[in-house]
């Protein structure tokens, strides 16, 4: 009715009455109500059925399993000098990292891997380039740039590799050149997913970290549409109550042989294994 309003009460008062009788009475007329909410996004159940200590001093950025070891990277913020760029092998029993790999802080800051066919890759924050090692001894045999303004997170399908950049599109690259085969634009009922982090691919879906949140979101990767949602808010507040300093999620493996999921966060006390239909 505001266009109505717009007009002088004294103009076309049969008309207007006869449109507020019509909106009345006429029930079969399709709604076109903007303010119609819009359905929400399912919550995936959870439950903890372990957890395991994890080294406080670990600035997670990225987390994986491969041949039932846990891998992790992780970061270097200038204020907090105790932190460093490393990847390594996690020690589920005693939380300890074997260190594999370290880059230089003062010039990178070490993001998320992925290990395909042998090779290790390892993004950086803004350098806009990226490491290959190789799996077995965890020299650095290659290492390869990207035109993404940041590098955050890496996961493979089986037959690329995924990549985000904390915004709403992951990159797809080919495993043989490095190079991007296509883009995937993120959303959730129409609106853009921004702030995408720490990946993980289970069972066709991409699952993926939201940064400064506590929740992952599930992805279709045939559209880019997010089907459903876990929130980890009672294991983000169990984390800075058991450790005040730990900071946001941000880590998801999935070891495929065992079907088990792990995730954790930045200076996280404990690495969480969680069950959720998948």
């Amino acid at each position: 009715m505001t266009i109505f309003r717009k007009l002088s009460t004294q103009l076309f008062p049969a008309a207007i009455i006869l449109f507020s009788l019509y909106s009345c009475n006429n029930s079969n007329a399709p709604s076109n109500d903007i303010n119609e909410p819009v359905p929400a996004t399912p919550l995936i159940n959870y439950a903890v059925t372990k957890f395991f200590p994890h080294d406080t001093s670990l600035f997670t950025e990225g987390l994986l399993v491969h041949n039932g070891q846990v891998f992790e990277s992780t970061g270097s913020p200038g204020d907090r000098p105790q932190t460093k760029s490393v990847v390594g092998i996690v020690d589920l029993t005693t939380g300890k990292m074997d260190k594999k790999i370290e880059i230089d802080r003062s010039k990178y800051f070490g993001e998320g891997i992925v290990i395909f066919d042998d090779k290790l890759y390892q993004l950086t924050y803004t350098n806009q380039v990226g490491f290959i090692y190789d799996i077995k001894s965890f020299k650095q045999i290659g290492q390869f740039n990207y035109t993404n303004k940041e590098g955050w997170s890496l996961t493979t399908n089986g037959k690329e590799l995924i990549m985000s950049d904390g915004t709403d599109k992951l990159t797809f690259l080919d495993p043989a050149t490095l190079k991007p085969v296509k883009q995937l634009a993120v959303t959730e009922n129409g609106l853009a997913v921004d702030s995408l982090n720490e990946l993980e691919f289970i069972k066709g879906f991409i699952y993926a970290n939201i940064w400064q949140t506590d929740f992952i979101v599930k992805i279709n990767p045939a559209n880019g549409k997010v089907t459903g949602r876990l929130d980890l808010t009672s294991l983000a507040f169990e984390a800075r109550n058991k450790y005040p300093p730990a900071d946001v999620l941000n880590g998801i493996a999935y070891d495929a042989a065992t079907d088990k999921i792990y995730v954790t966060g930045k200076l996280w006390p404990n690495i969480y294994q969680v069950e959720f239909p998948h």
